[in-house]
């Protein structure tokens, strides 16, 4: 029987490592599938990697305080990178690996990268297209080195060799490894997130220790965890939700971090791993949503109805729940038989039948979409924060979930709405500014310590938060009328066809809709009814397709005020990926880029008589 986390945190991140590596010891801390085989590294086998890597940037000149890059997926080797700069007393920085060589170029001289991490050739050969524009870059460390045999560059080191540096540097120098760890103070900078640069040039929000263990320590707090805690790593370890919540999280409950193979095969590996707890940004959630929905269009029409009974059934559950009423005990009977006739399949098709507590967050989630999960009995809550406050300032509460509500301000810091509608947030978990941008920290971090987050939201009577959108991205059509277009385009996406969605409508007279179609569910759509396609462009242009979508869109109109209807859509034709500017990492369309890219398009949906 698991027993509860033991938590260790301590004033700094490097410290809190050693104190989780003391606690555990030779226990899993991490695992990779290898061989098709998924094989462990204990706590004490990680502390070795990243104290050769420590020695190994104090033997090139590294010094407490000098920042150290890492540009690769959510592999195990970033993490032992990252805690390698730090127990270095260093400044670690992540770069996404979907950024080209300019944007890799721009964080390098940003931030003052003195050594950077790279994946592979892939992202060696971005990092020496702009080395010598980098005047304070001295190495590159390479992952994997596969296909890169014969290459040979004295910048250039793979990990092997810049471990065995670091083993070489140890030797009689323990007293060296003492100053390092203990070189940084909770106040000094510990992690530099760079934010998306949707506006402009991406900022460096500047994370001191204290902000990173101010999570960590509440960790618990959060949800409570048991010492046997499984999670899937594989969202970008540069972006704070999983830096934070996945892996500096682990570190404090000493939770097994499994990381995904790759981004490909995540479904693969969740079923695979069954983690206990997962954390997703809602358009994970909305695939498996999609997947299960197009997969019930193959069940024989009893699985149908065997389906529709059994989530009657949990969503009477579910509302119990949200209302706070104890079920009778003939709706939780009848609900246990709905778990093993048909929800525990379901679970387990999506790898979360194991899974005590799951969370959503980093962008707009349908309610309907939580209700489905909870429905089939998984405790899913939505959680919401910022880079600039180093993860989560609201939380959903166990014990009362507000469906719309992105739940109440965590119990170690507080939550404010201006007069102007502005949430704001203050507390430990606050950024020190943005790194380099004095005035945009200034704009951001008012007089009396409180964040600016952007977004407009309400506090209700019982405390819970609710965002209405981002200040920017309200809409005031031409007749006046004020619209929050994430609340529609969520509906949209709650489709199993739509992927993503971005409602126009600022100063004109109706809204209009761009659309990213879920490629794999209008596929199977297209060749269920025997709809001609050549390529994707042509599956968008197909008036099938077209129909298929006008139904989705009307679908969700009858929802909404006849101000707030969408009258017109335009497929976007390109199969899009995180490469794109179009697309954030965390695969969400960019409202700024897409409304420049498909301007024509945009303006042809106004070409003709505008409806009122």
């Amino acid at each position: 029987m698991a027993g509860p986390a033991v938590l260790t945190v301590a004033d700094t991140i490097a410290r809190s490592f050693l104190l989780a590596v003391q606690t555990r010891g030779d226990r899993p801390a991490i695992r990779e599938k290898k061989f098709g085989i998924w094989q462990p590294t204990s706590w004490r086998q990680w502390l070795q990697i990243s104290r050769d890597i420590a020695f190994a940037l104090h033997a090139t000149g590294f010094r407490p305080g000098d920042v150290g890059s890492i540009i690769a997926n959510a592999v195990p080797e970033w993490v032992y990178a990252d805690m390698g700069i730090l127990c270095a007393g260093g400044v670690s920085s992540g770069i996404y690996p979907t950024d080209s060589a300019a944007q890799v170029e721009y964080l390098v001289n940003d931030s003052r990268t003195r050594v950077i991490f790279v994946e592979d050739e892939e992202q060696l050969d971005k990092v020496l297209t702009c080395r010598s524009r980098c005047p304070t870059l001295d190495k590159i460390v390479v992952f994997d080195m596969e296909g890169l045999s014969g290459f040979s560059d004295p910048m250039v080191l793979s990990l092997a060799e810049f471990t065995a540096l670091g083993r070489n540097h140890a030797q009689g120098n323990d007293a060296l490894w003492d100053e390092m760890t203990g070189s940084r103070a909770a106040a000094d900078l510990a992690i530099l997130v760079y934010t998306s640069g949707t506006t402009g040039p991406p900022k460096g929000a500047m994370h001191s220790n204290r902000s990173v263990t101010h999570q960590m320590r509440h960790a618990n707090d959060l949800y409570p965890s048991t010492d046997s805690e499984e999670r899937l790593v594989f969202l970008p370890l540069c972006h704070v939700a999983e830096r934070v919540g996945g892996y500096y999280i682990s570190l404090a409950l000493g939770s097994v971090m499994n990381f995904a193979e790759s981004p490909e095969t995540v479904p693969d590996n969740l079923r695979e791993v069954q983690p206990t707890a997962f954390l997703a940004v809602p358009r994970i959630w909305e695939k498996f949503y999609s997947g299960i929905t197009i997969a019930l269009k193959d069940a024989t029409p009893f699985q149908n109805w065997m389906y529709a009974r059994a989530l009657a059934i949990g969503n009477r559950m579910t509302e119990c729940r949200l209302e706070s009423e104890t079920p009778p005990l003939s709706l939780r009977l009848a609900n246990r038989a709905a778990y093993w006739l048909v929800f525990r399949n379901i679970r387990r098709m999506l790898g979360l039948d194991r899974c005590r507590i799951a969370l959503t967050g980093a962008a707009p989630i349908s309610p309907d979409l939580i209700r489905w999960y909870l429905a089939l009995g998984i405790d899913m809550r939505e959680v919401y924060g910022q880079t600039e406050n180093c993860g989560v300032a609201t939380m959903m509460p166990a014990d009362r979930i507000k469906l719309g509500s992105v739940g109440k301000a965590a119990p170690w810091g507080e939550v404010m709405i201006c007069p102007k509608g502005e949430i704001l947030i203050k507390g430990d978990y606050l950024f020190m500014g943005y790194l380099n941008q004095p005035e945009k920290t200034a704009e951001t971090i008012d007089a009396k310590g409180w964040l600016h987050t952007g977004d407009v939201g309400a506090i209700d009577n019982e405390g819970f938060v609710k965002i209405t959108d981002r200040m920017k991205d309200i809409i005031i059509t031409s007749g006046g009328k004020n619209i929050t277009p994430s609340e529609i385009e969520n509906q949209l996406k709650f489709s199993p066809y739509v992927s993503d969605a971005v409602v126009i409508g600022d100063k004109r007279p109706y809204l209009t809709c761009l659309i990213m179609i879920d490629q794999e569910n209008v596929e199977k759509y297209a060749q269920d009814y025997d709809i001609p396609f050549t390529n994707y462009a042509s599956l968008c242009r197909a008036r099938e397709i077209q129909d298929l979508i006008q139904r989705e869109v009307e679908a969700v109109n009858v929802k909404f005020a006849r101000v707030e209807t969408v009258k017109k859509f335009y497929l976007i034709e390109r199969q899009l990926t995180p490469e794109d500017e179009e697309l954030t990492p965390t695969m969400k369309l960019k409202r700024s880029f897409v409304n420049k890219r498909y301007a024509a398009e945009i303006d042809a949906m106004y070409g003709e008589r505008a409806v009122a």
